[in-house]
């Protein structure tokens, strides 16, 4: 056959998270840490508040809004 090793599949990494949730990509640091919601609907709040700033300000001048929304994703227990 080809020139490629042959791997055992349960030596392989898995992703963390489910496949169907269409989550992120999760890494979390401990059995109880996996989070109970997709990023997208997770910090509604602090999103909102970022995207307004972004869209009006920039990118630049919104910083604050910015760590506030990635300290409340990392409560939540994603790995941003």
């Amino acid at each position: 056959m080809g020139g490629l090793p042959i791997q055992n599949p349960s030596s392989n990494l898995a992703l963390s998270g489910s496949q169907k949730d269409g989550g992120a990509t999760l890494a979390p640091s401990g059995p109880d840490t996996k989070p109970k919601k997709k990023m997208c609907c997770a910090c509604p709040d602090t999103k909102k508040l970022r995207d307004e700033c972004i869209v009006e300000k920039g990118e630049a001048a919104c910083s604050k809004w910015i760590e506030a929304h990635l300290k409340c994703l990392r409560a939540e227990g994603f790995n941003v």
